[in-house]
């Protein structure tokens, strides 16, 4: 995956689209989970799922929406 900048005429908030961010352990799931929601949003507090042992939703404090999914055993 890459990003980049783009300059401040450029930009258009993302719409439609979350970026899904997979983990290999629970707790660099609560770690990652943890960093990306302060100043964000939470929509899905990290917590275990019927699918992954962790799994949440937030959008961070520049409006970008991410998942972060740990699908491995703790």
């Amino acid at each position: 995956m890459t990003g980049a900048d783009v300059t401040q005429e450029s930009y258009r908030k993302p719409e439609g689209v979350w970026v899904l961010l997979n983990v290999d352990s629970t707790e660099e799931a609560d770690r990652v989970f943890e960093a990306l929601a302060e100043e964000g949003t939470i929509h899905l507090a990290i917590q275990e799922t019927f699918w992954a042992p962790r799994f949440g939703m937030l959008v961070d404090q520049f409006g970008i929406p991410w998942m972060v999914n740990c699908g491995v055993s703790r």
